[in-house]
């Protein structure tokens, strides 16, 4: 038995890669914030009109889409949270722990290359507002067919790559800000476009009841049948999507850098947040707005991009959600591919390997089907790290219940663990295998994948020495828990106690912020609900799309004020 290294000086220990400390735990509101403004964004304009073009029923989608986020919010609560907050390390350092620095460089590789794609993705995203102003035509192909189109992503993803190299705090700060803008805009723009199905459906621009809205789903959203005229997806693949979208980051873990600074393993709840506003009603009036904007120019949904599909409906702040919902997302996976980068190349800067990362993503970029192709992408990329969720949850929560040790490997000293490498090799050849035989629907192939590997790398590690006495190491380990904690606890004492912004300067910008929400809200519902002839619904819908700008300029305005106020108090303090 290999006994355990000495204890560090923490003081020159990487913070990132000791426990959360007690005092930087955050409640509720937090996950609650974080979650809404990662989940609503630029992806549920693409995800919204992907379904209505795979062809799902109306019942299906409203049926389906509520299990499978159900069913994610439960991964995230009963699978990521407990991990995380029982370790209160991030999934990166953790499995450094127990798999060894090769195996982690492996990972992380895996890491750039799927949030190199998702940012991506989100540029592709952001440019499709921005050629629409320049009349360059939607590019619908895997490939660009405008040298335009190219200059447009290359200016936009050069923003992106800056912003994520030297100024990402803001730019999280602001994605929290976004949230509850984007989500009245979604909402409101189905409002505005619903008269106008409604009228194509059943020769009326006012619903008498929720039979209607399903007479018009069906007729004119969720058809049932594909773009191709075949039948389409089913009950079980719009639960299995739902369910897999964010494999990556709750059966995968990656969220664990999330939750290592909840309070309590409950806060995985909070994920819901994102869930039922982001990817329940955002993705049916992301569908809703697609259908809607199809019939008023008399084409199809896949002849479309997100910019054709905002700008119809919202007007000029179409081009808005678009660029900054595009924007943000993009910034943040850019930043995780950033990191991840970093964290092979240990002798380059973080602000480096972004840069190098990002040229490679503004070039993909540059390819259409990264957005067109984003269901498949987004299942895929589960399929790709989801083992090796399964192996941290093997250790952490299986070992001890079967007699095994957790952390054997690092106690052993190893720094390439073949069960670990073995494991997720292993689960890759059968989780894709079973895609090529065609077993099961692909939206479901994290699951046995993720079984799989649990039971391949509990019999490796057993055989690898897993099943060895590591008492004294255990002893050691523990001894060095306490003593980081009380490093912790006196580092605490020298920081200053977040300053509330209470003054009454503040609480008017929040007001007006709020109100011009509302007034988005109430605009959006009086196009909906009071539009009784095609006459009045155009001059409805053209006011509309003049408040939801002015409304939507006061709100950023006043929203990030209020946030910079509360920064610099802070800051002075």
């Amino acid at each position: 038995m290999t006994t355990h290294q000495n204890t560090p000086n923490f003081s020159e220990v990487n913070e990132e890669q000791l426990p959360v400390a007690q005092h930087k735990l955050h409640g509720w509101k937090h996950f609650a914030g974080l979650y809404a403004g990662e989940h609503v964004a630029a992806t549920e304009f693409v995800i919204g009109a992907t379904f209505v073009a795979l062809g799902a029923s109306t019942m299906d989608i409203l049926l389906g889409l509520l299990i499978g986020n159900l069913l994610a919010m439960c991964s995230w609560w009963l699978i990521t949270a407990p991990i995380a907050v029982e370790t209160r390390l991030s999934l990166y350092n953790y499995l450094n722990k127990i798999a060894g620095n090769s195996m982690t460089k492996l990972y992380n590789w895996a890491n750039v290359v799927i949030f190199s794609v998702i940012s991506a993705a989100m540029i592709t995203v952001s440019s499709t507002a921005v050629r629409f102003l320049f009349d360059i035509p939607a590019q619908l192909d895997w490939y660009p067919n405008s040298l335009s189109f190219v200059a447009i992503v290359l200016a936009v993803g050069s923003i992106v790559v800056f912003v994520a190299m030297y100024g990402f705090s803001t730019v999280a700060d602001f994605s929290k800000l976004c949230a509850p803008w984007l989500f009245v805009i979604f909402v409101g723009g189905s409002f505005v476009l619903f008269p106008e199905l409604s009228n194509h459906v059943l020769g009326s621009t006012t619903l008498s009841g929720f039979s209607d809205f399903i007479a018009i789903g069906d007729a004119s959203i969720w058809t049932g049948t594909n773009a191709d005229g075949e039948k389409g997806i089913g009950l079980l693949e719009v639960i299995g999507f739902a369910w897999a979208a964010n494999s990556i980051t709750h059966f995968g873990l990656i969220d664990m850098a999330i939750f290592r600074f909840a309070k309590r393993k409950s806060y995985g709840l909070f994920s819901g947040v994102g869930m039922f506003f982001g990817h329940y009603l955002a993705w049916i009036s992301a569908g809703i707005m697609g259908a809607g904007v199809a019939v008023l120019l008399k084409t199809t949904i896949s002849s479309l991009d997100p910019g054709d599909v905002a700008y119809h409906a919202l007007g000029w702040t179409g081009f808005v959600i678009v660029i900054i919902a595009g924007w943000t997302t993009a910034n943040a996976n850019l930043y995780r591919a950033g990191l991840a980068a970093q964290s092979i190349f240990v002798n380059q800067s973080r602000e480096r390997t972004t840069a190098i990362v990002g040229v490679v993503t503004v070039i993909i970029a540059c390819f259409p089907f990264v957005f067109s192709q984003m269901l498949p992408l987004l299942t895929y990329a589960g399929l790709l790290v989801v083992p090796v969720g399964g192996i941290v949850f093997a250790e952490h929560v299986l070992f001890p219940k079967i007699g095994l040790t957790r952390y054997w490997a690092k106690y052993k000293n190893i720094t390439r663990s073949v069960p670990a490498i073995a494991s997720w090799a292993a689960a890759l050849v059968f989780g894709f295998g079973l895609n090529a035989l065609d077993v099961m629907s692909f939206y479901y192939l994290f699951i046995p994948t993720w079984f799989f590997t649990i039971v391949i790398y509990t019999a490796l590690a057993k055989k690898y020495g897993a099943d060895e006495d590591y008492s004294d190491a255990i002893i050691a380990d523990e001894q060095e828990l306490k003593a980081i904690k009380a490093y912790q606890q006196e580092a605490a004492k020298t920081l200053s106690p977040v300053v509330i912004d209470s003054s009454v300067f503040t609480k008017v910008l929040n007001a007006i912020s709020t109100l011009s929400l509302i007034t988005i809200f109430i605009f959006a519902s009086q196009v909906m609900f009071f539009s009784d002839t095609m006459s009045i619904y155009k001059d409805n819908k053209s006011l509309f799309e003049i408040v939801c700008f002015i409304c939507t300029l006061l709100y950023f305005a006043t929203a990030y004020w209020s946030l910079k106020r509360h920064k610099a108090l802070n800051t002075s303090s």
